[in-house]
């Protein structure tokens, strides 16, 4: 195993942000109907089967850190220090869906790499996945696809009937096929965002990790097969991605994340993510991380995306039950002491 020796804030300045969206998107949602809220979201991601100091959703992970070499291609965008040329230190998890830490890598329907950097006061919290796209536009046409995930297969194809905003997902789902190394994804904002330079502009946009390394046939297939996959990987050589920016056009709806922008809009490839390191989560920094994506550096800013806000809500939601279930541990094992 590679040693992973990284330096990073208390990860409470998350939970607050996050509680703080939590207010917000509260206060949107009972202004709307149906209302849904971040503790329906995590208590049917959490199910029936609960695993008390995990994650509700995207439980099992590998932590991972790094450095980010910005070439300054988007200095003219962005105002953020994380884009001005140089080289910025991150620590990140790598994560398969669902909410069980100890499930079978390889029967994950879709794989997520989370990032932070801390600069200074800022930090930047980046949480993607697999899809470019969600399959819906609202929250609550979100929770109702998770409803319909977990009746069942002639549930879930009714659900995409009655929604046709899926039709990019879907096409998507159907070309999509998982490749054998977390290294080798290409992992998607899948909301969008705006970079905001020193006067003010503000630019739409959509990123991307696109991997480096080429697909290959992997010797792994036991239930740790990823994990096992990266770490013997990293063994040999660091692990790289490409980050690269789509700008939208005025005729693009940054607002809806269901919708995918043409393939003919501008790409800027702002420089090379490198993953040195990694841990097992329950032994590494990245377990008691919330990598709430509405936690954004100057620079950079939310567009009014209400999935986004939704996402951000439901990560305060698993944070806070996670953290006091690890509280309460704490204190058990601390009375057995005496």
């Amino acid at each position: 195993m590679v040693a992973l020796k990284v330096t990073h804030i208390a990860t409470f300045i998350g939970y607050r942000v996050g509680i703080l969206a939590l207010a917000c998107y509260s206060a949107v949602s009972l202004a709307a109907a149906p209302t849904v809220t971040a503790q329906q979201f995590v208590d049917l991601q959490q199910g029936d089967s609960e695993f008390p100091g995990f994650r509700r959703a995207h439980a099992k992970g590998i932590c991972i850190a790094g450095e980010f070499n910005a070439n300054g291609n988007l200095s003219k965008f962005s105002q953020s220090d994380l884009f001005a040329k140089g080289v910025s230190k991150f620590i990140g998890r790598f994560s398969i869906a669902g909410n069980n830490p100890y499930a079978p890598d390889l029967k994950a329907p879709v794989r997520s790499l989370a990032l932070t950097f801390v600069s200074g006061a800022e930090r930047f919290n980046i949480a993607m996945n697999t899809p470019p796209v969600m399959a819906v536009s609202s929250p609550h046409s979100f929770y109702q696809q998770l409803v319909a995930i977990k009746q069942g297969a002639e549930a879930i194809q009714t659900f995409f009937a009655e929604h046709p905003e899926s039709a990019d997902f879907l096409a998507w789902k159907r070309d999509y096929q998982p490749t054998s190394s977390l290294a080798t994804e290409t992992y998607h904002s899948i909301n969008a965002f705006y970079l905001v330079n020193e006067q003010g502009q503000r630019q739409a946009v959509r990123w991307q990790m696109t991997p480096l390394a080429k697909p290959q046939a992997s010797q792994h297939d036991g239930k740790d097969a990823l994990q096992n996959e990266l770490a013997e990987r990293l063994l040999q050589a660091p692990v790289k991605f490409a980050w690269q920016f789509t700008l939208a056009e005025p005729s693009d709806d940054e607002n809806d994340p269901a919708k995918r922008w043409p393939a003919d809009r501008t790409k800027i490839n702002a420089g090379t993510i490198t993953i040195e390191q990694w841990q097992p989560q329950l032994e590494g920094p990245c377990h008691g991380m919330n990598f709430d994506p509405l936690v954004l550096p100057t620079g950079v800013a939310a567009t009014a995306d209400p999935i986004l806000r939704a996402r951000s809500a439901a990560y305060a939601e698993s944070y806070r039950r996670r953290a006091k279930e690890q509280l309460f541990n704490a204190v058990k094992e601390s009375d057995n002491e005496q």
